[in-house]
């Protein structure tokens, strides 16, 4: 296999990384808040169409991923309101959600189908896009994927570096003991919530904008459950995010490949593997529950109410 055909493996790997990434941070970040979305799925799939749609009328690419941005962050902002106002169960209103993303989006969608447009065109960082190698690989790509990789270091900062994301994590261990401190323990629920649906807005508009500018109902093909699973591979962490997402990218697009080339294994099979992948990395993972207690958010998944 020659030089070219690897590179271009490589780079088609972080292209598709992106969705992944795009999410799991948004996941992160709302899970760190202690609130567990299990919702991403179905908002990845409100991105997708609303960004399609959006794309498709105004004949610009980036207005559709401002679309998907904003239906995502709607759908977030749906999320906070039912499990931090009205306290509801946070695992039965995610898969709510996840229901309700993709019965909505197929409905939205309907006229849609089949449809196409001219999509995000790549743009190749001056300098960085001829260096060797990693040129082709990491800076000739559009500008979503360079978003997702900024976005990845930039809630790496915050959650270490700043005060605000000092706050975020304070409540997630313990929002009883925040509220008493008079940290806005609803405020930074409210506005964790609302970012990680922006981005699982923002990844869905990358699969109907950019990485196959269409739109087809069910094209977000479980990559939100990916990215749950992602939170948990890089415990918490959003700088093991890349690896993880590159590594299952690379699984997901490996079987692509080995079909194009004429290896010889079953489609269905091949079509389980990034799935297969992810249960994989969380059994190991497992092995070590000392490690997944520590980095786990304290209050991950239970209710706050300030009056008790």
């Amino acid at each position: 296999m020659n030089t070219a055909i690897w590179i271009s493996l490589l780079a088609s790997v972080v292209v598709a990384a992106t969705p992944l990434l795009l999410a799991a941070t948004g996941e992160l970040v709302c899970e760190r808040a202690g609130l567990l979305n299990l919702g991403v799925e179905g908002m990845m799939a409100v991105g997708a169409v609303c960004g399609f749609i959006g794309a498709f009328h105004t004949g610009n690419a980036y207005v559709g991923l401002l679309v998907g941005v904003a239906a995502g962050a709607v759908c977030g902002l749906l999320f906070a309101w039912l499990t931090v106002q009205l306290v509801a169960d946070q695992v039965a209103t995610g898969l709510a959600l996840t229901i309700l993303g993709h019965g909505l989006s197929g409905f939205i969608g309907h006229g849609y189908a089949g449809a196409s447009i001219a999509g995000l065109k790549p743009l190749a960082l001056p300098g960085l896009a001829q260096i060797p190698l990693l040129g082709p690989i990491l800076f000739d790509h559009t500008l979503p994927v360079y978003a997702a990789l900024l976005l990845v270091a930039g809630v790496h900062w915050f959650l270490t570096r700043s005060r605000a994301g000092l706050t975020l994590r304070s409540v997630g261990e313990d929002p009883k003991v925040s509220y008493s401190l008079g940290l806005r323990v609803y405020a930074v629920r409210y506005a964790a919530a609302i970012f990680g649906g922006a981005m699982a807005g923002f990844a869905g508009a990358f699969l109907s904008t950019a990485y196959t500018p269409m739109w087809a109902e069910g094209m977000v093909a479980g990559q939100g459950w990916i990215a749950v699973g992602l939170v948990v591979f890089a415990t918490w962490r959003p700088l093991r995010l890349l690896a993880g997402a590159w590594l299952f990218a690379g699984v997901g697009i490996g079987q692509l490949f080995s079909q194009a080339v004429g290896f010889a294994l079953n489609t269905y099979l091949l079509s389980a593997l990034p799935y297969l992948a992810v249960l994989l990395a969380l059994v190991l993972i497992s092995r070590d529950p000392l490690r997944i207690r520590l980095n786990t958010p304290a209050s991950l998944g239970r209710p706050f109410r300030a009056e008790t």
